[in-house]
């Protein structure tokens, strides 16, 4: 477990403190339409953090070719049809240049400021010289609207690989506590009937200038900003 970071239920966590099984449950939040309406039809994807594939097996029911690379070899033991590639996102490198490069999951705040230069300096390495990047970023109250909770219905054992009800469940970001260097420690709960999940992990929070600061450090910068709470982000490469 990398320091800082902590998860709690059952089955394999990551790293970084995800559980797999979790994972496997969690619905779309819309985000296969947001790529869809961003990017031209058809594009090759490279998926930086794809976890149990949740975004991947709706692109590519949607007629996408997808590359997808999470550091976890559980949580890519999920993905079908898929290129998969097992890896830290920050030091990839593969040569290959892709018409799209997606970020999501708020990995753009890495509370580690070396980890964010890698994965942008990777979006910027991979992404073709008229491709786009698109980035999730955390809407601005993310670390002082709490707590906060959502409920939702969990991915059905049909439509996923997980297990269990098909049932609501709730999620609580409990507390984001300051720990030093601009970073806070984020805790996050998943209740549901049969299971309890928790994760607590580092995110370094972002105006919408250190945010594009940051992107311009790696040689990108922003195309047009896809939702109304500027959460979801087309970026791409600066043109030399």
């Amino acid at each position: 477990m990398r320091e800082g970071y902590e998860g709690t239920g059952p089955g394999a966590i990551t790293p970084d403190g995800c559980a797999v099984e979790l994972y496997s449950r969690l619905p779309l939040w819309g985000e296969p339409d947001i790529i869809t309406a961003a990017v031209p039809a058809g594009a090759h994807i490279l998926e930086l953090g794809c976890g149990v594939g949740r975004m991947t097996h709706p692109l590519l029911e949607r007629g996408f070719t997808v590359t997808a690379v999470d550091e976890s070899a559980e949580m890519l033991e999920r993905v079908r049809g898929a290129r998969t590639i097992c890896g830290p996102i920050e030091s990839l490198d593969l040569g290959e240049k892709f018409d799209v490069v997606t970020l999501a999951s708020f990995l753009v705040h890495s509370g580690d400021v070396e980890v964010r230069r890698g994965m942008l300096n990777v979006c910027r390495s991979h992404v073709a010289d008229d491709g786009c990047v698109l980035i999730q970023r955390e809407g601005e109250d993310y670390h002082t609207n709490l707590p906060r909770e959502r409920r939702a219905m969990a991915v059905s054992p049909a439509e996923g690989s997980g297990r269990g009800d098909p049932s609501e469940f709730t999620i609580r970001v409990v507390s984001s506590e300051p720990v030093g260097d601009g970073v806070n420690s984020v805790r996050a709960e998943y209740v549901f009937p049969d299971a309890m999940w928790t994760q607590t992990f580092l995110a370094r929070p972002l105006t919408k200038e250190q945010f594009e600061g940051a992107l311009a450090e790696a040689g990108l910068k922003v195309d047009r900003y896809l939702t109304e709470d500027e959460v979801w982000v087309r970026v791409v490469p600066v043109r030399a």
